[in-house]
């Protein structure tokens, strides 16, 4: 299949976890180990990276939101919010999975290639899709090397670099079974959103 094809799929899987709750986001959480090794060596570097955010955002949530509380005492959560902490959190644990999977399944010409695809037609918007990629391209180069910095001020330094370099895309047309699978993606997403309004 397309790149642009596993690229939707992906996307409209990363919206869909966001959807879950309950016994089914725990049960996605559990799922997370089957994912392989490479793939949970690099959530948990995206995890811990963002640890701070991650905290904070339970502190808040759980503190923050009216309710009852968990036990009795002036620093108690409630247990509503502990609720709505844990959701969001394994939620934005799932989204940090999905990157890691993206970024270890896909390889990053492919990525870039249906990266272009997608942003093709909003060209007519005033979207430069070849714009879009290169700075696709310089985000990902600069997450894989970049050591972890000691000193912020180091973040602002600009590396020095005379070297110039050629990003060539390889693109293919689309198949019938490309868009048998985008169609059935964006019609069963659409027809679960209108189920669970309903």
């Amino acid at each position: 299949m397309h790149p642009t094809t596993y690229l939707v799929i992906w996307l409209s899987m990363l919206v869909a976890s966001q959807f879950l709750d309950g016994y089914a986001l725990l049960t996605a959480l559990l799922l997370l180990p089957l994912s392989g090794a490479a793939v949970r060596r690099r959530w948990r570097r995206l995890a811990w990276a963002m640890r701070w955010l991650l905290l904070s955002l339970f502190v808040v949530l759980a503190w923050g939101s009216a309710g009852d509380p968990a036990w009795s005492g002036a620093m108690a959560p409630t247990r509503e919010g502990l609720v709505e902490a844990s959701t969001h959190l394994g939620r934005l644990l799932l989204a940090l999975m999905a990157v890691a999977v993206l970024l270890e399944w896909m390889p990053v010409p492919d990525l870039l290639a249906a990266t272009h695809r997608l942003l093709a037609p909003l060209r007519r918007c005033g979207v430069d899709p070849d714009r879009g990629v290169v700075r696709l391209l310089l985000v990902l180069r600069y997450i894989e090397t970049t050591p972890r910095p000691r000193d912020w001020r180091s973040l602002l330094d600009v590396p020095a670099s005379d070297r110039s370099e050629c990003l060539e895309l390889v693109d293919r047309r689309f198949s019938w079974l490309d868009l048998i699978a985008i169609g059935v993606v964006i019609g069963g997403g659409v027809t679960i959103y209108c189920l669970r309004q309903a």
